[in-house]
């Protein structure tokens, strides 16, 4: 199945060729959840604070489904 994948705010330096919030679409098996891409992606789960599919927040261990949009963020400061 297909999914559009993006990753902000320095996520994309795990991903050669990924660039800033700009959508990247991948092929997946039926059953994958965010954890999973986040070990396809070589993204070390420590470093991803929010997951959204389709613009709700969702947990690691949802499963995801055909044509979902997963956005990644990782913890975020400021002051």
């Amino acid at each position: 199945m297909k999914i559009e994948v993006r990753v902000f705010s320095g996520l994309e330096k795990y991903i050669p060729g990924a660039r800033f919030g700009k959508p990247m679409p991948m092929e997946i098996a039926d059953g994958f959840t965010p954890r999973m891409l986040l070990e396809k992606l070589n993204i070390p789960e420590k470093e991803v604070f929010t997951v959204l599919i389709n613009g709700l927040h969702k947990d690691l261990d949802d499963v995801l489904c055909d044509g979902d949009r997963v956005s990644l963020f990782p913890p975020v400061g400021g002051g």
